[in-house]
């Protein structure tokens, strides 16, 4: 795949967009799927986004997280310091205005890869996480759950003084975690149920989306007529896959996404544009 441009189309190139995407829409269900590029107007980085490029920044490998203690040690000790920036993290008017469309029925669902649960502060009832969601833990020996701000508790209990020892307040990263690279002696808390390793419950490079998760999100396809694919380059086939079987299903595919993505030349209609601008105007012009 060639290096994603990042070129905004005009006002009138978007205007004309937004109204094709309105005819195209209307009176339609629409499934949508959502990206990174729909939550980086609230804060979140992004791997593959103009300014994530600029300096390297490698994701979490599953097979590295699961055999190696040292890995684990270095991603919960990140995770400790750029949880509560990342929880803190609020919908920008993209997440509202979809979830304001599902509430008018013009949705089937919600399909997305962001585990950031921003969808459902803005709203949105009907949603599939693909790669699952930051806000639960869990342990790799026994799959008990935990609430992610309860393990925050146990994190700064096991290491008081830790964020103290940091120069300055480090980046968040896009895994949710922060840019810290001291993490020696970082004590890392066990599953309260076993003593098992701990796993945030996202899918991590290499892992694969659990079955029934992808059967939900091919239901919501199923129950649509048009495709929406919002902030995302499709780069992962976690969601290309929805895109394939969308042009299989004969369904159009339309998007809103500023920068390239594997679905360009199957799209029906793109618009490059910022997500929180552009779809405000969307659900302005198809109305009540």
């Amino acid at each position: 795949m060639t290096d994603l441009e990042f070129a905004q189309d005009s006002e009138e190139a978007i205007r004309d967009g937004l109204n094709t995407l309105v005819a195209l829409i209307r009176g339609r269900r629409v499934a949508v799927l959502t990206g990174a590029g729909c939550s980086t107007e609230s804060g979140i980085p992004d791997y593959r986004g103009e300014e994530t490029r600029k300096r390297a920044r490698n994701p979490i490998k599953y097979q590295g997280f699961i055999g190696a203690p040292e890995i684990r040690q270095r991603y919960w000790a990140r995770a400790m310091i750029g949880w509560p920036r990342f929880r803190a993290s609020e919908p920008n008017d993209a997440h509202f205005a979809l979830a304001e469309l599902e509430a008018r029925g013009a949705l089937s669902g919600l399909i997305t890869q962001n585990v950031d649960r921003l969808h459902h502060k803005a709203g949105s009832k009907r949603v599939v996480e693909l790669h699952g969601a930051l806000a639960e833990v869990v342990c790799l020996s026994c799959g008990a759950l935990e609430d992610r701000d309860a393990l925050q508790s146990r994190l700064l209990a096991n290491n008081p003084g830790f964020a103290n020892g940091l120069s300055q307040i480090p980046e968040l990263a896009p895994d949710g975690d922060a840019e810290v690279e001291r993490y020696a002696g970082f004590r890392v808390p066990t599953c309260l149920q076993c003593a098992g390793a701990l796993k945030p419950r996202v899918v991590f490079f290499g892992e694969s989306v659990p079955q029934d998760v992808v059967a939900s999100a091919f239901q919501i396809l199923a129950e649509a007529e048009v495709l929406l694919v919002v902030g995302s380059s499709l780069a992962v086939y976690s969601g290309y896959r929805f895109v394939r079987q969308a042009a299989k299903e004969e369904k159009p595919v339309a998007l809103v996404n500023l920068g390239s993505s594997r679905a360009d030349p199957s799209a029906v209609v793109r618009i490059a544009g910022p997500c929180g601008s552009v779809l405000p105007r969307l659900v302005q012009l198809l109305g009540d």
